[in-house]
This record gives structure tokens, sequence and C-alpha cells, in this order.
């Protein structure tokens, strides 16, 4: 039998399994858990199909194409303008009209956070959305990222029993309306900062406190770490206890060890768009 006939057969092998498939997906009497199991084994035999006939395939296929009209591709581009600014004091932040989006960097001697302390990692990272969704200019837009990072810089300056709001510098880039968020998501997949929700270890900085009906709420663990903020001294119990976010710590960093310079930044943001 030769390598052709052995081809044929597996083809005809595969046609008979997939009418069997087809029947049973169409069975009425499958249960909502096992279609869905049905539904993921589909999909995975789809994968390995496709993966095989790019194989046997002579010409060479790019594992990706380039669409500059993705908004993923485009926040990429734009996160990457934000990284190329200056960095600033966080304790001056100056007025200035403008939405988009923003990073801020810790170099401080907070033991916890040495692993990032002094590198091109942020600590955290946010954008602002304009005061219109259609706003075509920054005055449109409003004075919406010194008014975010305003915020930060107070609640900052609460904890000064744990960090100084001298340690803190930050980046911002005003961008077209529309776009910051496409830009904050490629931010938080690049550098997956600490104080982001997204990394769920120090979550709650952009708290603005409870209500006097919500006082129940455990305390955020960035208020546990950093206490100072009042209302958060009014919560009964911590999300997490401060060993746990250490611990948490400790296996983040491990994974995602630091940007140490600008270079490094760069040469990440290259590997993802080369087509292999």
């Amino acid at each position: 039998m030769n390598q052709r006939s052995i081809s044929l057969s597996s083809v005809d092998a595969l046609r008979a399994n997939l009418e069997q498939l087809t029947a049973s997906a169409s069975d009425a009497s499958l249960s909502s858990g096992g279609r869905k199991k049905l539904e993921a084994q589909i999909k995975e035999a789809i994968d390995a199909l496709t993966t095989l006939l790019a194989q046997i395939d002579p010409v060479a296929q790019p594992t990706s194409v380039f669409d500059p009209s993705n908004p993923k591709v485009v926040g990429r581009f734009v996160a990457l303008a934000m990284v190329a600014q200056d960095r600033l004091p966080l304790s001056e932040i100056p007025k200035f009209y403008g939405s988009g989006i923003y990073a801020i960097y810790y170099n401080g001697r907070f033991r916890e956070y040495q692993p990032i302390s002094k590198t091109e990692t942020p600590i955290y990272v946010g954008k602002a959305s304009p005061s219109l969704s259609n706003a075509r200019t920054p005055v449109e837009q409003g004075a919406k990222l010194c008014g975010r990072l305003s915020d930060h810089r107070k609640n900052i300056i609460k904890a000064n029993s744990t960090i100084d709001i001298a340690d803190f510098e930050f980046r911002s880039l005003v961008v077209q309306s529309g776009w910051e968020t496409a830009a904050e998501d490629y931010l938080i997949h690049l550098f997956r900062p600490i104080w982001n929700s997204e990394t769920n270890i120090l979550y709650g900085l952009g708290k603005h406190g409870d209500s006097a009906s919500t006082r129940a709420n455990k305390r955020s663990p960035w208020d546990t770490l950093h206490p100072g903020r009042t209302w958060a001294a009014a919560s009964i119990e911590d999300a997490k206890s401060a060993g746990q976010i250490e611990v948490e710590l400790v296996k983040h960093f491990a994974v995602n060890p630091a940007y140490a310079d600008l270079g490094s930044v760069i040469d990440s943001f290259i590997s993802e768009l080369r087509q292999i």
C-alpha cells in the first residue's frame, strides 16, 4: 500500500467518524453538560485539522496577519507612545487638558516592591476617559488625565506611614478619544502591574470609599498594606492578610520579572510583532 492510499484511507475513516459525530451532536437526548463537552472536543479537532493543513501545505503561512485597523494593534502602538514620554514626579502634577493613558512608577525602599523599584515596570497603569465620548480636542476631553493622577497622588499621600509620594513618578499620554481602553489593555498585558485589579493581588487604590450602608465591605489589599484612608479603617476585616499579599507578590515577581530598562520594553514589544 503506497503513501497515497494510506492518506485516502485515513480521510475515509475521518469522514465516517465525522458522520457519526454529526449524528451524536443532533441527538435531542444529549444533556447540556454533554453538549458543551462535545463542542469543546469538536473545536479541538478543528484546531488539529487546521494545523495539519498548514503542515502539509508546501507554501508557508504566517503565524499572524498584521492588521492596522485592529483596535488591539492600535492600542499596542498607543501604549508604546506613552512609554516614550518622560517620567515626571507624581508629587508635582501640572494641570493640563486631555484624556488618555498613564503609568505610575515606584522608586522607593518599601521591601515588598524592591523587584520593581527604579525599573521600567510600572506599579499601576490606567486610563482617563474623555468628558464627551466624541470629544475631538483636549479641551473637549477635559482635564481628565491630570485629575485622575491627582486622585492617586492624594491616596498615596494618605498612606505616608508606609510609602512616600516623593518615591513615585508617572508617564501620561493624551490620546484621541476612544483609543484609551485598548491602550490600557495592552499596558496591563505587557507589565502586569501589581496595583491593578487584573493581577488580583493589591487592588484597591482606585476605590473612593464605601457608603455608610456598606461599611461591612472587606478592606482592600491596598489598604491593608498601606493604611491611612479613614474610610478604609472602618471595614471590619481584610480581604487578604498582609502575609498572603506578600506571598502572592513573591510568586508574581518570579513569573513576571521587571523590565530593567526601556530597551527591554522595546524588545518585548517588537518580539510580539514578529511573524514566524
